[in-house]
């Protein structure tokens, strides 16, 4: 009997010290968990628009195919390549733009082309701004339009202000005046 006591008291004293050992690892990926990724003040949101920001568009369509394949490290390392950031500044941004998809935007040097003042600004792209009520529907395709520019037209236009709504349209577009009109017609709702 006196034999068996010491290897069972070494056996109780290694469970003893396994279950201390889980819950020590338990608590702390809790508190990982609670505390989000580690940078405080900023929403995971946030964090993705601002890592998208980073990214030129052929590296924002290459993190995205591994985000895509599930290749969760070769992304983080592919990030942290492409941009010099830190391994966990990497590991977060990774998260965050899985979490939420970013569109690839051009970065803008000197910032956004105003609507009122100067010329306006052509971008590689064509835009395609659709607008119908019923059985018409307009459309105007222009390379001097984009999300931002047209998000001001639509809110001139439904404040009311439906000539300034369509001379701005006029002007990052080739439309005329008649139809810049009937296209901001549809708009005010």
């Amino acid at each position: 009997m006196e034999a068996l006591l010491v290897p069972l008291l070494i056996l109780a004293l290694v469970g003893v010290g396994v279950v201390l050992t889980a819950r020590a690892v338990g608590r702390r990926r809790a508190r990982t968990h609670q505390e989000g990724p580690a940078q405080p003040g900023r929403s995971s949101a946030e964090l993705a628009q601002e890592a998208a920001a980073r990214l030129d568009q052929d590296q924002h369509r290459r993190l995205y195919a591994l985000i895509a394949q599930g290749q969760a490290m070769a992304a983080i390392k592919f990030y942290l390549e492409a941009t010099g950031e830190g391994l966990r500044a990497s590991r977060d941004a990774v998260g965050a733009l899985a979490a939420h998809p970013q569109p690839f935007r051009p970065r803008q040097e000197a910032g956004p082309a105003p609507v009122e003042e100067g010329e306006p600004q052509r971008f590689p792209y064509r835009y395609r701004a659709i607008a119908s009520k019923g059985e018409v529907t307009r459309e105007v395709s222009s390379n001097m339009l984009n999300d931002e520019i047209y998000g001001r037209i639509r809110t001139l236009a439904r404040s009311g202000d439906t000539a300034a709504a369509a001379a701005a349209l006029v002007r990052h577009s080739d439309v005329s005046l008649q139809q810049a009109e009937e296209f901001i017609a549809l708009l005010e709702d």
